[in-house]
């Protein structure tokens, strides 16, 4: 069997899920999506399965889209693209799923942002880029003049910054949780510790990781959290609170290096298998 890979970089886990598909006797196709040729009125050769890794969400998302109007089979697929691709969309997924999630508000305006930012969080905020990875473009806003000097920046940038999404700022451990669900199944997990005390965690930019041991709930937050969005292969971070456990993000393109390296297992493997698996029993 050939199996895609779509890729706009090619970073350790794209090659660890190319090694797992030869690994389990298939052919890895590695395909750029930068040099995809979208002819609509074309048909798509082989393969018919791929496993989406595209770093870029927007071309994740619209070569998924092309290759499932084609008849293909996608991991993630474009529903789960587009819903974990943006953290207002994921929030929204999850409050409906009555997942537990920090207090969360957006606007769309500047001025609109700031009465949000001084009636409902009471002039301290976290405030993220609704697209975007790694940590970048996240603001903690201490007060009235730092939310005002950066929304009015906001202002300047690409319009999906000027949507405005502020999170409450959860007073927990130097540490987050990512946890790993694929398909119905819980595999793993990791503490994700700041670095040098920083409120950042993001393994990414210098975080430190460490086994999570998972209990039982720990898998049915995760669980019900993946379910607000449907099967695929996803990355659940929550955080520890006075409130309990708390879900704050949703990954549907999951960096898993280091979570592979502290806990031993085989997430590529998983990943193809999966792949296989429901991209058999869906055609």
């Amino acid at each position: 069997m050939k199996i895609g890979v779509l890729h706009d970089v090619v970073r350790w886990e794209e090659k660890a899920i190319a090694e797992a598909i030869s690994r389990k006797g298939h052919e890895a196709l590695m395909i750029d999506t930068r040099k995809m040729e979208m002819d609509f009125g074309s048909k798509v050769a082989e393969p018919d399965l791929y496993i989406q890794r595209s770093v870029s969400y927007y071309r994740g998302l619209h070569t998924t889209a092309f290759l499932e109007a084609k008849g293909k089979f996608v991991v993630n697929n474009l529903h789960a693209m587009l819903i974990t691709g943006n953290k207002m969309l994921t929030s929204l997924a999850l409050v409906k799923n009555n997942v537990p999630t920090p207090s969360t508000a957006a606007a769309v305006s500047k001025e609109s942002a700031m009465n949000v930012f001084s009636n409902k969080f009471h002039g301290k905020a976290v405030l993220k880029p609704v697209v975007g990875s790694w940590g970048r473009m996240i603001a903690l806003l201490n007060d009235k003049d730092a939310a005002e000097a950066v929304f009015e920046d906001r202002e300047y940038m690409h319009p999906i910054n000027s949507i405005y999404y502020l999170q409450e700022f959860v007073e927990r451990p130097p540490r987050d949780m990512r946890v790993f669900v694929v398909g119905d199944r819980v595999l793993c997990g990791i503490y994700r510790y700041s670095q040098d005390g920083k409120w950042k965690t993001n393994t990414a930019i210098g975080g430190r990781a460490e086994k999570l041991e998972i209990t039982n709930e720990i898998e049915k937050i995760a669980l019900n959290s993946t379910d607000s969005i449907g099967r695929g292969v996803f990355g659940v971070d929550m955080m520890e609170s006075d409130k309990g456990y708390l879900v704050h993000e949703i990954n549907g393109t999951t960096e898993f290096k280091n979570t592979a390296r502290v806990t031993g297992v085989d997430i590529a493997g998983e990943i193809v298998d999966f792949t296989i698996d429901d991209g058999e029993w869906t055609r």
